[in-house]
């Protein structure tokens, strides 16, 4: 697998990643499908995308939002990328409407096939087993406004993945008893660092942190 998860930030501060995704993607001309968590001012969102990786001569782009009706040709466009963007947004939005339009699955297979696969905040989360993460904090976390039951998601990695963390003791206290009770891998990473993964090594990129069993260490 190539998966790149980006926490989220400023341009500038993610180039150390997205110099990493151009080493996964390894190719002249290659197309980059971008999907946005929600169709409503995605337009925007694809256009700053857009002017973002032309600076790294990327010059051919989908949008491709799911949570309005698409074609199967455009379907079968996004398929044959060389890589696919998940954008951030609402977690729980951008998960139910996946599942909506049938396109876990297939996002799941493109991965294991070896297609690039990056994702922004809640696009990394949703490479995760299940979403848990955009629930936590109680003070930092998505709005489960579409009622969401099954937070099960793509299942392309083995840890859980929280972005924007901000290193104090009210952030370790939650993920501290979190990784006690899921007896799971927490990798927290701030803006500006992420992870790549390409095929079984895993790389992190700028700051990061790990929970388990309700110890923290540090990853840099």
């Amino acid at each position: 697998m190539k998966l790149v998860l980006y926490s989220g930030g400023l341009e500038k501060d993610n180039r150390s990643l997205d110099l990493s995704f151009l080493d996964l993607l390894n190719k002249k001309s290659p197309v980059v499908t971008f999907i946005p968590s929600s169709s409503y001012l995605s337009e925007h969102e694809f256009k700053a995308f857009v002017k973002h990786y032309s600076k790294y001569k990327i010059s051919r782009f989908i949008h491709f939002p799911v949570d309005v009706p698409f074609d199967r040709i455009i379907f079968q466009e996004v398929m044959r990328s060389d890589a696919i963007h998940l954008a951030g947004g609402n977690t729980f939005y951008f998960l139910n409407s996946l599942r909506k339009a049938k396109l876990l699955p297939e996002l799941r297979k493109y991965a294991l096939k070896g297609g690039v696969l990056t994702g922004l905040s809640a696009g990394a989360i949703l490479m995760t087993e299940n979403i848990d993460m955009a629930a936590y904090p109680e003070f930092d976390r998505d709005e489960n406004f579409v009622n969401l039951k099954n937070l099960s998601a793509m299942q392309l990695v083995n840890f859980a993945f929280f972005p924007h963390f901000k290193n104090s003791a009210r952030y370790d206290a939650v993920f501290r008893r979190y990784s006690r009770l899921k007896k799971k891998v927490i990798y927290a990473c701030p803006d500006g660092a992420g992870i790549v993964i390409a095929n079984d090594e895993i790389k992190f990129i700028g700051p990061c942190y790990g929970f388990v069993s309700g110890q923290k260490f540090t990853i840099s």
